[in-house]
């Protein structure tokens, strides 16, 4: 097998990984060839080495989920980050106090991942899932992430949420939810995420986006006073 024939494999089986976005714990072989194109017969084949690796595992009736080795694997990655007795005290105050789901997150090339979230006890509520990932092109954290990174280009508004100290999305990425992100900074002033507020757009009128802003603020003070962010 050539060295291309052994990428363009590993590159489908990815493919199929990323089937899986959090919408749906599982799926069947004919949503999986829709959502990637590829021949049943070709996702049975990569499903086979998926499987017997952990990847994935097929259930008796036929549907396909995550495997065990993908939460090992996501486990480890958030353990790397060493963040989570750190942040997560911090996202259960926001949610116990704003009465929304509270979420933290980091960037990975193109995208933004949430980290660790926490959501208040209210039925209606936005559901973030914890290695969600979304583009950073749209959403409040997204904005906070570009504005205080190096390598992002100026598109016009960075300037404006740098000097407030926090974002506002509404109906960005989702037309039924707001969002209001800060920014959290390594010890070095690098940017080691930023954490959000996000619920309802209905609910997210300016008194609301105002008390979000400062209990966010507040708790970045608090993580800046414990020294907690060292690298």
């Amino acid at each position: 097998m050539s060295d291309e024939k052994g990428v363009d494999a590993v590159e489908r089986a990815l493919s199929l990984l990323d089937c899986f976005d959090g919408h749906s714990e599982t799926l069947g072989l004919a949503e999986l060839s829709k959502r990637t194109g590829f021949y049943k017969s070709t996702i049975l084949r990569l499903a086979v080495s998926l499987e017997k690796f952990g990847y994935i595992r097929r259930q008796a009736d036929g549907q396909f989920r995550l495997g065990a080795t993908v939460w090992r694997l996501g486990s480890l990655y958030r353990r790397g980050f060493n963040l989570g007795d750190i942040i997560r005290p911090e996202l259960k105050i926001l949610a116990d106090e704003i009465g929304e789901t509270a979420s933290f997150y980091v960037r990975e090339g193109e995208s933004r991942v949430c980290l660790f979230r926490s959501e208040p006890m209210r039925a209606i509520r936005h559901n973030v899932n914890e290695g969600a990932q979304f583009p950073l092109t749209a959403g409040a954290s997204a904005r906070v992430l570009m504005a205080w990174s190096k390598d992002s280009p100026e598109s016009g508004n960075e300037a404006a949420i740098r000097a407030a100290g926090y974002a506002v999305s509404k109906g960005e990425r989702d037309s039924e939810v707001a969002a209001v992100a800060v920014p959290v900074f390594w010890n070095d002033g690098a940017i080691a995420g930023a954490v959000s507020v996000s619920g309802l757009i209905t609910r997210f009128d300016d008194a609301l986006i105002a008390k979000c802003a400062t209990a966010l603020k507040e708790a970045v003070q608090r993580l800046d006073r414990g020294g907690a962010l060292v690298r």
